[in-house]
């Protein structure tokens, strides 16, 4: 949510920005904002007159009072009274302008930064760099539900009896090495110097209005039917929902957390082949990264936050490359936005692992996560990256590690984790 002071004074670079992001229909908005803005600040102006005529006036009445003037102190009364009235009204319309306004300000999508390129969709984003050399095998790779299913890890079957499509069990040594990478990459962050946390998988309304767009919310989120909860989607949700409502120290920032958990998402709609076995499922595991820090320094810890997830797939041995997010693929709240795809032997081409976001103020001003400097009180920023997540970067992994013989290497920084093992076969 950007500040309404900004768009107060920029209404044409507002309007800008809504363009680039290929949303025209919410131009309107920023006028119907500046309207309903306006009458607010006359409702409030107006009642803050009345107000203090109130406080005049009731030292008049005191005075009077104690001068014995009854009746002039009754009449200064019934003055009072009426004003009362119309001070509710004021109050009460005060009230309901403010949250028009705050409605129609989180529709409005957050200013992009000004490297972000300018495109529709995801089919217009643009490769950055690369990391390692892609290799395809001399040997057909098989699709990776087919690799988990010979190794005995997979059985989408009895997951579909028992929960539906968009469930897995997974079994043997494919579940250990989930485990181990989930494992690997919490003890890889806590090295990069970042606190560890397990945070609560279910979130109010409040956190995910405050985390995330109206439309995100809708095609993502699993709602606790009768309970004003929700089931995450992703640990970040509530990693940032723990500063909800806090004023901190300017010298105790940057806080920056490593944290795990299963994550729920509905994932509507068709989807291709590729996407099938357990690369798009309703439930997951996750090793999230978040930073909340001061507004100079988020630029910086962007760049520090996908870097750690391409060292770490290049740890495994997987090569990856990094994506900028164009315009048309940000969502509401973001800045900027970097994807990192690991390279698929069997499709021959790169698919997402990762992707990492530059929130600015968005999401503090929504959850009111303020900080406490030298100069007064300002938003912080936030931002949050996927460090690694399991089944989807398992994928990757069994891919690039396969071996001829249908075995599977298991790098050497993930052998400790695994007991020892060098290969699964």
């Amino acid at each position: 949510m950007i500040d309404i002071k900004f768009l107060r004074e920029n209404p044409d670079a507002v309007r800008e920005n809504i363009k680039k992001k290929f949303q025209d229909s919410k131009l309107p908005l920023v006028d119907e904002v500046i309207k309903l803005d306006a009458e607010s600040r006359a409702a409030k102006q107006k009642a803050d007159s009345l107000r203090s005529n109130r406080n005049k006036l009731s030292k008049q009445i005191g005075m009077l009072m104690g001068q014995g003037k009854k009746e002039e102190a009754a009449a200064l009364k019934a003055e009072v009274g009426k004003q009362a009235e119309e001070l509710a009204a004021l109050e009460a319309q005060e009230t309901e302008l403010s949250a028009k306004v705050t409605e129609i300000m989180m529709k409005i999508p957050q200013i992009i930064a000004p490297t972000v390129p300018i495109g529709k969709d995801d089919s217009e984003n643009v490769e950055v760099e690369r990391f390692g050399e892609p290799v395809v095998p001399d040997f057909e790779v098989p699709y990776h539900a087919e690799i988990m299913e010979r190794l005995n890890g997979l059985d989408l079957d009895a997951a579909r009896k028992v929960a539906g499509n968009g469930f897995y069990y997974l079994m043997g040594d494919i579940a250990r090495l989930h485990s181990a990478v989930i494992s690997y990459a919490r003890d890889f962050m806590i090295d990069r110097g970042f606190t560890y946390c397990v945070p609560p998988f279910m979130i109010r309304s409040e956190v995910v209005t405050g985390v995330m767009s109206f439309a995100e919310m809708d095609s993502m989120m699993y709602k606790i039917e009768g309970e004003d909860l929700y089931l995450i989607g992703t640990s970040e949700h509530s990693m940032i929902g723990k500063f909800i409502n806090t004023i901190n120290k300017e010298e105790a920032l940057p806080y920056t957390l490593t944290s795990y958990s299963p994550c729920f998402r509905k994932e509507k709609g068709a989807h291709g082949i590729e996407e099938r076995g357990v690369y798009r499922i309703h439930q997951f595991e996750k090793q999230e990264m978040i930073v909340v820090c001061k507004p100079e320094e988020s630029e910086m810890w962007f760049d520090k936050l996908w870097q750690n997830t391409v060292d770490l797939f290049r740890s495994m041995d997987i090569p990856v490359r990094t994506l900028e997010c164009c315009s048309g693929d940000l969502a509401d709240l973001k800045v900027r936005s970097l994807d990192v795809e690991a390279w698929s032997p069997r499709q021959q081409k790169y698919f997402e692992v990762g992707s990492c976001s530059n929130l600015g103020d968005a999401q503090a001003r929504r959850l009111k996560i303020r900080v406490s400097g030298k100069g007064g009180k300002y938003f912080a920023h936030t931002l949050n990256n996927t460090v690694v997540a399991p089944p989807r970067m398992l994928i990757a992994f069994l891919e690039n590690n396969l071996n001829a013989d249908g075995t599977v290497r298991i790098p050497e920084a993930l052998r400790p984790y695994m007991g020892g093992k060098e290969v699964i076969g």
